[in-house]
């Protein structure tokens, strides 16, 4: 009986034994199986929906093609495939809404959107957040209230009263060192027309403002003559000028212009006018204003840094869409807005014959 009972111990000890072995391995098994879908989980490439309000405006199709440059950078640095999936609005905030609803249905990691109308963003956002897609909102600033309403929303722009403070700046800087390259007629007043962006974009507004009251605080001696909206436009823009020198004949020394588009269809209207030596000024800092900058036509811009701009952008997004922490190369003020650097960019002081 004793000697039954010992084996009986000792198939007990070895099924305890196998037991433990299988235990044992089927651990290392799953353990090695989660580590495996841990690496399968690692993303490889991401998804950005890009949505322009419009693509035929010249600033906005700059950085269109710089985003574009800097997801190529990105993709070679970081060996992480970037898809960007990029739609034109047209200017209907109907159809970016739609836009929106794409790109969440295509599974995209993140949205980058150039609002339409930056008053009415609230559908955008209930999407996303019901989604749970991070948003960049660039360019068109939505509401405070609405940019509030959850953490995953950021902004890249450009502080719009810097801009306009900077854009009066080389005005009082031209008239203090030559007064008599901006007050033309020597009647010591710079009479100015104002050419005027969308009534509804912020950005307009201020520049408007602050490009007349930083002349103002700076003592340079003005007077408006006439104003008028060209909605960005050069078209539009060379419209109004045409008209105004018609209206004003040989009254107008200075053009203050909402943006670089819009300046140079004011410069358009000059040159058919053969009143070349008006001074005109613009911002925005786009490829055709640079080109007129240099070769003399246009007298100023305000240019952000759009590679600056463009990193941002991407870097922002491309860190959501990783669910990394945010660079710290772009601080955000409040966690939520990157305000891009700006500069003067003038052309050689003209001489009043």
């Amino acid at each position: 009986m004793k000697g039954s009972g010992n084996l009986r111990e000792r198939k007990a000890g070895r099924a305890e034994r196998i037991i433990r072995t299988a235990a044992l391995c089927a651990a290392c098994l799953l353990m090695t199986s989660c580590q495996g879908v841990h690496k399968e989980e690692e993303k490889t490439s991401i998804r950005i929906g890009v949505s322009l309000y419009r693509g035929d405006d010249t600033f906005i199709n700059n950085i269109r093609s710089i985003i574009e440059e800097k997801a190529k950078e990105y993709e070679r640095e970081s060996g992480i495939k970037v898809t960007l999936d990029i739609q034109e609005a047209k200017g209907s905030q109907n159809t970016q809404n739609n836009q929106v609803d794409r790109f969440i249905s295509l599974g995209c990691d993140v949205l980058c959107i150039n609002p339409v109308d930056r008053m009415d963003t609230s559908l955008i956002i209930d999407k996303a957040m019901t989604a749970g897609v991070p948003v960049v909102f660039f360019n068109r600033q939505p509401v405070e209230e609405d940019m509030n309403r959850w953490d995953k929303l950021y902004y890249v722009g450009v502080d719009a009263k810097e801009t306009a403070v900077l854009q009066g700046e080389m005005v009082v800087d031209l008239y203090r060192k030559q007064p008599e390259a901006v007050d033309l007629n020597g009647d010591g007043v710079v009479s100015y027309v104002m050419l005027e962006g969308e009534t509804s974009h912020q950005d307009s507004l201020i520049r408007t403002e602050w490009s007349v009251q930083t002349l103002k605080d700076a003592r340079v001696p003005i007077e408006k003559i006439t104003g008028g909206i060209a909605n960005w436009e050069r078209s539009q823009a060379s419209a109004l000028m045409e008209q105004w020198l018609t209206e004003y004949p040989d009254t107008i020394e200075l053009v203050i212009s909402n943006n670089d588009d819009m300046a140079l269809g004011a410069i358009d209207a000059l040159e058919r006018a053969q009143a070349e030596d008006v001074n005109v000024i613009g911002i925005d800092g786009t490829t055709p204003g640079l080109e007129a900058l240099e070769d003399g036509r246009l007298l100023g811009t305000v240019s952000a840094n759009k590679e600056t701009y463009c990193s941002a952008i991407l870097e922002l997004a491309a860190s959501c869409a990783l669910e990394e922490e945010l660079p710290e190369e772009y601080p955000l003020t409040d966690g939520t807005y990157f305000w891009t650097p700006q500069e003067i960019l003038i052309t050689k002081i003209k001489e009043n014959p």
